[in-house]
This record gives structure tokens, sequence and C-alpha cells, in this order.
């Protein structure tokens, strides 16, 4: 008896966190989400964060640069140097050797570094920005395919969802008509095709009903993904699909006036004419000269034993001012060859943009041309529906007052089990084709 509260104290805790972990989304919620918590958007925010970080190394790389040194000699050995020994009173034509500087020394010097006038430097700051700018359309591109993967994602659990709901009601329906029949056929009142025709149907929605329900499972796991959640976390969903359905019903969509432009696909066919161009300058700058500037000041100590540590060893200081002038004259042909090879990539960025503008106002085109498709397409559907299940109705009615036979039952109900599908399917279409459109037109 000791052990039930501990046992009823795990399970309570288990409980309360089983509760916290289910989170409930409506479709803006888990595109917020998403864009918050999704591996690729946090990838493509760090990349941001990269470009600023890159933009200031360039930067830097022009501002004054200021590095130290120290250096300690011990010879081991120290090299000898033979003169004519005359210099000492010696005698003409005999040599001396000797020995030159202490055995051990050293040095600690301080520098500092400038760059006067680099062509290449300009060029890097500007290349800078545009890797900056490309970092930022490349993160709303990124959004933006988020936001149409977590409406996908999400249409696609609310349609296992809504299958599911109709898949239990027809197979209600379908128990009754087989628990009718098969009394009727106990009674001798009715052939026993009419019985298996009935359980062959109703089998073959009980099966479609365990796939749903499987496929169900894996939307539920996509979804979670896509926003940026464990797959197995338990998440429910606040909006439906029919609701969905009519709040992307919107006409005046179609009406929009592209502003190409303004496209996310046209911006960055954009940034990479804009890199091809600063390619041209940099080949182009390659010819200018080159100047930098430096200062370094610093101290030297000389002995033939290890004193560089005591307070009463001498130093002797030294400074160096300078100035280093770096001018191309002559490179047989390859720095214009290099500015000849800029020039073609810049061309072919060029075309490119032009093809990228003429594939966006195509992709426009389509885009709304499925969007309307989708919606005249639901309502067509939405008649069928009416349609096929009145036909339903009608054959029911006869087959059980003996004047239709099983197989046309059986027809009719196929014929109504694939137009609640399609249903299904157009009201999802109007939602993806919707989220596709507003997409290309960069409209959220």
């Amino acid at each position: 008896m000791k052990h039930i509260p501990i046992v009823l104290f795990f399970l309570i805790t288990s409980f309360v966190f089983s509760q916290e972990e289910k989170q409930s989304f409506t479709l803006q919620d888990a595109i917020d989400y998403a864009l918050e918590n999704n591996r690729t958007a946090k990838n493509a925010a760090l990349d941001i964060e990269a470009a600023e970080q890159q933009k200031w190394e360039t930067t830097a790389t022009g501002l004054p640069q200021i590095s130290a040194d120290v250096s300690y000699q011990n010879f081991l050995k120290q090299q000898v140097s033979v003169i004519p020994a005359e210099f000492f009173g010696g005698n003409p034509g005999e040599f001396a050797e000797v020995v030159f500087g202490t055995k051990q020394s050293t040095t600690a010097t301080v520098t500092l570094n400038q760059k006067i006038f680099d062509g290449s430097y300009l060029v890097a700051l500007q290349s800078a920005k545009v890797f900056l700018e490309i970092s930022k359309n490349a993160k709303e591109k990124t959004d933006l395919e988020i936001r149409k993967a977590v409406i996908n994602a999400y249409g696609n659990v609310l349609l296992a969802e809504e299958s599911i709901v109709i898949l239990k009601r027809n197979i209600a329906v379908l128990e009754k008509n087989l628990n009718d029949v098969t009394k009727i056929y106990e009674n001798g009142l009715e052939e026993e095709e009419s019985v298996e025709q009935i359980q062959i149907t109703l089998s073959g929605v009980k099966s479609s009903l365990n796939n749903t329900n499987r496929l169900k499972d894996l939307a539920y796991q996509m979804l979670n993904l896509t926003i940026g959640k464990d797959v197995n976390s338990t998440t429910e969903l606040l909006d439906s699909l029919e609701s969905l359905t009519s709040q992307n019903i919107v006409l005046n969509l179609l009406e929009t006036n592209e502003d190409i432009n303004s496209t996310i696909d046209y911006r960055i066919a954009e940034n990479d004419k804009s890199a091809k161009s600063l390619l041209v300058k940099l080949e182009k700058s390659k010819a200018l000269p080159t100047v930098n500037a430096f200062l370094n000041g610093g101290y030297s100590a000389f002995d033939d034993k290890f004193v560089f540590a005591n307070t009463d060893t001498k130093w002797f200081g030294s400074s160096l001012f300078g100035v280093n002038i770096s001018i191309p004259i002559f490179s047989s042909g390859m720095r214009s060859a290099a500015t000849q090879r800029a020039k073609i990539n810049l061309q072919k960025a060029e075309e490119t943009l032009t093809e990228t503008e003429q594939k966006i106002k195509l992709e426009i085109a389509a885009a709304k041309s499925d969007y309307q498709f989708a919606i005249e397409d639901y309502d067509n559907k939405k008649d069928n529906l009416a349609l096929a299940e009145r036909i339903e109705k009608k054959n029911q009615i006869k087959f059980f007052e003996g004047i239709g036979s099983s197989f046309e039952l059986q027809q009719a109900q196929t014929q109504l089990y694939a137009a609640q599908n399609d249903l299904l399917q157009t009201m999802l279409e109007i939602i993806n084709k919707k989220a596709a459109l507003e997409t290309v037109l960069n409209q959220i």
C-alpha cells in the first residue's frame, strides 16, 4: 500500500506532461509556428546572421590592423665570419676568424598596417552588401515555400479526418442495409447474391477506412515535421476543411495585377546579375595600383646568457614607417581574359533575368488558371455529389421495394463514394492552388 502514492504521482505527472505536449493550431497559427521553428527557416535566418558577420569581416579588412610579434633566438653554435687579419694589425694575406653578435637575443615588435587604396577592397564592400541581400531574399523565398508546405500538410490532415467521418457514415449505412437484406434473405424474399453484393461493398469501404486511418497518422507526422515539432507529438487542428475552403475562395485574387519586379524569384535573379556585375568590376580593379602603409616599433635585447627577464637588462628601441605601392604592369593578357570571362558571365546573368521574368509571367498565368479551375470544379463537384446522393437514395428505395437489383444499388453507392471523395479533393485543391498563386505572386 505504501507504494500507491508513488504510482499515483507518476500517473498524474505523466498525464499532466502529455497534456502540456498537446498543442492546438489554426492554419495561421501553424504557419506562424513553422516560420519560427521549422529547421529550414532557422537555417535561413542563420544565413542572414552569417552574411551580416561576413559584411563586417570584409569591411574590417580595410581598417587598421595591429599585430604583435615576440621572437627569441639562441644560437646553439654561432656562425663564424672570416675577415682580413690586417684589420687587426695582422699580416697581409692572412685571415682572422671572428664571431659577430651575441649568442642569445629577444625582439618584441608591434606593427600597424593600413590600406590606403585597393580597388578590390571597394568591390568587396559592395559584394558584401549584395551577399547580405541575397541571404535576405533566400530567407523570404524559404518562408514562402514553408508557408505553402504548411498549408498543404494542414489540408492533408483535414482531408484525412473528413474522409474518416464520411467513411464511417457510409459503413453505418451499409451495415444497416446488410442487416436488413440478410433478414429479407433469411425469409426467402431475396437472393443470396444481394447479401454478397453489399458485403463486397462494405468490405471495400472498411479497407478504405483502415488505409485512411494510416494515412491520417502519416499526415499528422508530416505536419509536425513541417512546422518544426517532433513528428510523434500530439497536434490538434482547429480549422475545418469546409471553413478553410470558403475562406480561400477569393475571386479578387484572380484580378490581381502582377508586379514581376516585386516577386522573390525576380529579385533573386537580379541579385545574381548584381553579383556578376561586381565580378567584372573586381577583374578590372586588378589592373589598378594598390597602396598600403605600415608603422612598427619594437625593442630588442642581446646577451650571451638568458637575462631577458631581468629588470636591469638593456633594451634597444627601434621604429619604422613605410609605404608600399604595387603597380600591375604586364600580365601576358591574363587580366584581360579574366575580365572578358566575367563580362560573358554577366551577359548570361542578364539573359537569365529576362528568362526569369518571362517564366514568372507564365507561372502566374498558370497559377491563376489552376486556381480558377479549382473553384469551378468545386461547384461542379458539389452538384455531382447532390445528384449522386439522390441517385443512391432512389436505388435504395427501389431495391428494398423489390423493383431494383443489388448490382444497381452497388453501382449507385460506388458512384456516391467517388463523388464524396472528389468533393473533398476539390476542397483541398482550392486551398493548395490559392497558396500556390499567393506564393508566385509573393502575396501572403
